[in-house]
């Protein structure tokens, strides 16, 4: 094997049947540099969770909106603690949600609930624990410190602070800042609408029997649960392998998705005519076949002017998973604007490079004495199903001649 460095390839010359593949390295910043920017779109606040905010969220009024209780307890004027006056005479009771009321006398106190407002003439709150209450009075135990027990009106925040920066993925603890300041509804990141597509006459449902020469289809219900994991719903649809029926259908598929992603019919057999269709509909291809191990059949491309993206992943179960959260989910966080974060963890075992080719690796992870820590899972190839339900995720390998050490640090793609 040789490498063209300057472009990225790896050929082999002594094939009978020529092709290239593209590095992983080059393939992944291909990718990740045709992303689509589809705009933004309101959607209802409980619909938000998961979505990236497209607008600043800014507080409305001070955070809190008011001087309020902390604790269950009496409320005072400290005025009274310096003149030596500990036990007050008992004129009513505050709880949440009243309007603010007022200490008619430094003499006396209010009993005060936790999230009341504090009234007027008070400074200070004293919990039930340290005070003793009969007939009416409370008498403090202990000298309490001016203004304890209370949370400042806009000691969170002010008015016009901005609360959620632009680009922040909503959480659930996201929602309730959004439902403070009156969020019903939320400008978000629009989300590509994606169709899945299968391929394949050997493919059947999953509720039909297969005969001796087919099985169930897989790879694409595992695509359409990854992706909704991510808050999108794809179609799904199956296409028999016919080059008309392929390249009609795909044309029907452009028109109404933004991603067209496929599993199955882009290697080199009789059969995978996905390449030619998609040259047919006039998709780009940047690059197809990539030096690495599983996937290396995928196919990427793009139709600039329609804005349509294709992943075409091969037919291979760990294929077609690997590839999905090597590829696909980085570039969807680049469309979305956010940044792609690298994770890592230490093999705890030696493992032996391919000489060209970048391995993805099926581990299983463990946190012990504050470190990940990865072993492989010893699979049955790219069509293993079992080994790919038992994985954590995927650890790069890159291409070299030496055995990597144990407790080496590698990059880890976590896949569920």
């Amino acid at each position: 094997m040789e490498q063209e460095e300057s472009q990225g390839i790896i050929k082999n010359p002594t094939s009978k049947n020529t092709f290239k593949m593209i590095a992983f390295e080059n393939a992944f910043n291909q990718v990740v540099q045709h992303t689509l920017d589809l705009g933004n779109e309101t959607v209802a606040l409980l619909n938000s969770t998961g979505r990236i905010l497209s607008e600043d969220i800014k507080a409305d009024r001070d955070f809190p909106p008011f001087n309020r209780s902390t604790k269950d307890g009496i409320v005072i004027a400290f005025s009274a603690i310096e003149k030596g006056i500990t036990r007050f005479k008992i004129e009513g009771v505050l709880s949440a949600g009243m309007p603010q009321q007022s200490l008619s006398t430094e003499t006396n106190c209010l009993e005060i609930m936790t999230g009341a407002v504090l009234p007027k003439q008070a400074d200070t709150i004293v919990m039930y624990e340290e005070t003793e209450i009969e007939d009416g009075w409370a008498t403090l135990k202990n000298i309490p410190k001016k203004g304890q027990n209370i949370h400042g009106q806009g000691s969170e925040e002010q008015k016009g602070a901005i609360l959620l920066k632009k680009g922040t993925e909503i959480t659930a603890a996201a929602i309730g800042v959004l439902a403070s300041v009156g969020k019903k509804d939320v400008l978000v990141k629009k989300l590509p609408k994606i169709c899945v597509v299968s391929t394949g006459n050997e493919l059947v449902e999953i509720h039909e029997t297969p005969l001796p020469h087919q099985i169930r289809k897989s790879n694409s219900l595992s695509l359409a649960a990854a992706l909704e994991k991510v808050k999108i719903i794809p179609t799904l649809l199956h296409i028999a392998d016919d080059k008309k029926t392929i390249e009609t259908e795909l044309e029907k598929a452009f028109s109404k998705y933004d991603v067209v992603m496929l599993s199955g019919g882009v290697s080199k057999g009789k059969f995978d005519f996905i390449p030619d269709a998609l040259a047919n509909l006039g998709i780009e291809k940047i690059f197809h076949r990539v030096a690495q191990r599983p996937g290396k059949p995928f196919w990427f491309g793009i139709q600039k002017e329609k804005q349509k993206v294709v992943f075409s992943f091969p037919g291979n179960p760990v294929s077609t998973f690997a590839n999905y959260h090597v590829y696909f989910l980085p570039w969807l966080k680049k469309s979305l604007g956010l940044e792609v974060e690298k994770e890592s963890v230490i093999l705890d075992e030696a493992i032996q490079p391919h000489p060209s080719l970048t391995l993805f690796i099926q581990v299983t992870t463990q946190w012990k004495e504050g470190k990940l820590l990865a072993k492989t899972i010893k699979g049955n190839g790219s069509g293993d199903l079992v080994s790919l339900a038992l994985a954590d995720g995927f650890i790069r390998v890159p291409q070299g001649g030496e055995e990597i050490a144990q407790n080496t640090v590698f990059d880890f793609i976590v896949a569920s």
